[in-house]
């Protein structure tokens, strides 16, 4: 590991100054940055850590969803009774994130700001049509991931919640990869009176919305009409876990099982 200033503000404008003048980065979990900073895949001069932050930690619930704060875990999303209540789906896909370590330091804003193209929440964000708050503007969920690793954020600009509106139904499934417990194929399924979104992860540079699935769903919410969906091999990945027909198919069956997981609530 290269070395590096380590800074942990208790404010966000503290933060921000921390953040300032030099090749800084925010620390969130640091189940991702600073695994890669072991391996000297990634550089900065310093870090802010903004695990002492109260204020990005809370989940707040109103009449039209529920936001749930940047730093908040992983464990207590899965846990809160508010994301229960109004965002079940999400919870469900927060308690099924790698392991138990993992779930207590891995955060919400951590995962969709490091946009791994494998990451559960994406699916989520993008299902949801969420919002993204930064401490400069929001960002639809349709906006925020542009690439692999990346996304809208511009340097220096830090997520403080994550806002998801109440659904009708909704559920995530993903075909886990064993040795990571990342998402293979991740599908998350939301439908709501404006009509259905389908975000997947896993198959693509980075997480996508199959209008594909969508179409046919908005006219038949089933899980066979999910599953009756041919998607194409354009830009899906392949490796020595699957080719990109197979992770084509298994986008089709993975949705269907989100529909069916979704009718059953």
């Amino acid at each position: 590991m290269y070395a590096f200033d380590y800074q942990r503000p208790t404010s966000r404008d503290a933060a921000k100054a921390a953040a300032s003048g030099a090749d800084a980065r925010f620390l969130a979990g640091g189940q991702s940055l600073i695994q890669a900073m072991r391996l000297r895949l990634s550089q900065s001069e310093r870090l802010v850590d903004l695990g002492a932050i109260a204020d990005l930690k809370q989940i707040k619930a109103d009449a039209n969803g529920v936001t749930i704060g940047a730093m908040a875990t992983h464990a207590s999303v899965a846990s809160n009774a508010d994301v229960k209540r109004i965002a079940p789906a999400i919870a469900e896909l927060a308690g099924g994130i790698g392991d138990p370590m993992v779930r207590n330091m891995g955060t919400i804003g951590g995962s969709i700001a490091n946009a791994d193209p494998a990451a559960c929440y994406p699916a989520g964000v993008l299902a949801f049509n969420a919002t993204i708050h930064t401490d400069r503007r929001t960002i639809a969920a349709d906006d925020f991931f542009v690439g692999l690793w990346e996304t809208a954020l511009k340097p220096g600009e830090l997520i403080t919640a994550v806002a998801f509106p109440a659904a009708q139904k909704a559920a995530y499934v993903k075909y886990r990869q064993q040795a990571s417990r990342f998402a293979l194929i991740g599908v998350c399924v939301v439908q709501t009176a404006g009509g259905v979104r389908v975000g997947v992860t896993g198959a693509k540079s980075h997480a996508f919305r199959a209008t594909e699935i969508e179409k046919a769903l908005a006219k038949n919410f089933t899980a066979e009409a999910a599953k009756a969906v041919k998607m194409p091999t354009t830009d899906i990945n392949a490796d020595l876990h699957g080719s990109a027909e197979y992770r084509a198919a298994m986008i089709s069956v993975i949705a269907s099982r989100a529909v069916a997981a979704a009718l059953a609530r």
